[in-house]
């Protein structure tokens, strides 16, 4: 497998760079959302990578692909959002295997806050009531979001969460915050105020060697903004993040990620680069080669379990 690795990403000029994207790091599976790493798939897929790859710090490896001077097998590794457990789960297995990580913190969520999305699927995991009735609540394009059966097996509430979500996800910040609050208010739950980290937790990250990047303030679609609102939320999360931890902010990533769809190529690079990022990272699969954007560099996340389907996954995502 890593002669394999070598051929494909060799040094040098022909270098090419593997970014891997994680979000949350689970203390159990969850039966929700199996496919979530969980801490002891998390190690072994750190003990596969730190075999398999050179992992390099992310600003480093930016920096030595437009060089041409990165080393055979190249990678680096991130984690987006700022969930509570990237510090108190992943952290300790990171520093256990001796490999550098980049974390994108979206600061408006931090120290009590939540996520939209995890507002509305802890609504519908939490809720005890036969059906969920949504009848006058306006999702996308004005859509209805009518009454669903709520059931009691996993698979049927994670069926209405992949409902839902499409709906939510491209409204503006406030009225998405907004209607999953009304959401939550229909199921008539109490939401989690411990999902994501605290200052305290990301100074930390930062104290234990790991890089801290920007993801924007509220995590909104950038390309719904005008560009004074999204230069506002980049320009934001930067400014409190270097503030926090007295050090520059070099990397950003965009909520979301898909070039077109969640950014404007044409336009947020170039934001990006003015508000001095010296990288940026998108969501769009494939490994970083010479010639690639610096401020849109592809990321992906191997799902496989198996250590060869996993291997296999990341050879695909080199040739991609």
């Amino acid at each position: 497998m890593k002669a394999l690795f070598s051929l494909l990403s060799p040094a040098g000029a022909g270098a090419r760079l593997s970014i891997l994207i994680f979000h949350r790091v689970l203390s159990e599976p969850d039966p929700l959302f199996p496919d979530e790493v969980d801490a002891a798939r998390f190690d072994q897929q750190l003990g596969w990578l730190k075999r398999w790859f050179q992992v390099l710090p992310l600003d480093e490896a930016a920096r030595r692909l437009t060089e041409g001077s990165l080393p055979a097998r190249a990678a680096a590794l991130t984690f987006d959002d700022g969930y509570a457990d990237n510090h108190g789960l992943a952290l300790p297995l990171l520093r256990r295997h001796g490999l550098p990580c980049t974390f994108f913190i979206a600061t408006g969520f931090l120290d009590g806050g939540r996520m939209w999305n995890d507002s509305l699927i802890e609504a519908v995991r939490r809720s005890t009531l036969p059906g969920l009735d949504l009848r006058g609540l306006s999702g996308r394009q004005g859509q209805d979001l009518g009454r669903h059966e709520l059931g009691a097996l996993p698979q049927q509430r994670r069926a209405l969460i992949d409902v839902l979500l499409p709906q939510v996800k491209y409204l503006a910040p406030e009225p998405r915050l907004r209607l999953v609050e009304q959401i939550a208010q229909r199921a008539e739950v109490a939401l989690p105020d411990n999902l994501m980290m605290s200052t305290a937790q990301v100074r930390d990250l930062h104290a234990a060697g790991m890089q801290i990047g920007a993801h924007t303030r509220s995590h909104p679609i950038l390309a719904s903004l005008s560009e004074t609102e999204a230069r506002d939320e980049i320009a934001y999360s930067k400014r409190t993040l270097e503030q926090m931890l007295g050090a520059p902010v070099g990397l950003f990533a965009y909520p979301n990620g898909r070039p077109g769809t969640d950014y404007l190529p044409q336009c947020h690079p170039a934001m990006v680069r003015e508000l001095g990022f010296q990288a940026a990272v998108s969501t769009h699969w494939g490994a970083a080669r010479a010639g690639s954007d610096v401020f849109q560099l592809p990321r992906f996340t191997p799902w496989d379990r198996s250590r060869l389907r996993y291997g296999a996954r990341m050879l695909r995502n080199l040739r991609a």
